[in-house]
């Protein structure tokens, strides 16, 4: 007789890794969106049952919270990493507008964050509020490096840094968002030239 080792009620060892099945459900999420995405699209990509996936993660609303906190939380470590490298201040701020514009297909997929922001926001308030953390520390670091910037002599030093890294995260926001639509890497690359040299 085999004995089963695992008393009633006592969780067994998981059986895959978690941080491969998050990102795996990240890629779905992003792509298709929250309303998009079934029960079925998140099987598929994470290998799982239903049963082990909800078991693991709770429902479809807590997994796309864990998906959006772990993808905010990323680029926020990110950010200050690029802050502590960068050459100077300033350098980081054009970096964060320039990003969406590198190339067409980023542009086109967009941001997680901000794609989430438009689509659930309104109607669910744990997003809204997960998304103001995640500004919240993102124009901090910005408000970081324009300081910077500001003791470097790139930044006129009587500016608010405040309410210029709440600017730049307004234009990067506004790139983000025309690059959904499919505009032309030439011209987001243009719209973010523009909106820099207007900000700084």
């Amino acid at each position: 007789m085999v004995k089963n080792p695992y008393h009633r009620g006592v969780p067994r060892p998981r059986e895959f890794d978690e941080d491969c099945v998050v990102a795996a459900i990240r890629q779905v999420f992003w792509d298709k969106g929250y309303a998009a995405t079934s029960v079925d699209d998140l099987m598929r990509a994470s290998g799982l049952g239903k049963g082990s996936l909800y078991g693991a993660f709770g429902d479809k609303h807590n997994l796309f919270l864990r998906v959006l906190r772990e993808y905010n939380d990323a680029n926020d470590r990110m950010l200050h990493e690029r802050l502590a490298s960068v050459p100077r201040g300033i350098d980081l701020v054009r970096e964060f507008v320039r990003g969406p514009s590198c190339d067409s297909e980023s542009a086109r997929r967009g941001c997680l964050l901000a794609n989430t922001t438009a689509e659930l926001a309104a109607s669910m308030p744990d997003v809204a509020a997960e998304a103001r953390r995640s500004y919240d520390a993102t124009a901090k670091v910005l408000t970081e490096a324009v300081e910077r910037a500001q003791r470097e002599g790139d930044v006129d030093p009587d500016a608010d840094p405040g309410q210029i890294a709440h600017a730049v995260l307004a234009a990067q926001l506004g790139v983000v968002a025309l690059g959904r639509t499919g505009m032309g890497v030439d011209a987001l690359s243009a719209v973010a030239e523009s909106a820099l040299g207007r900000l700084l």
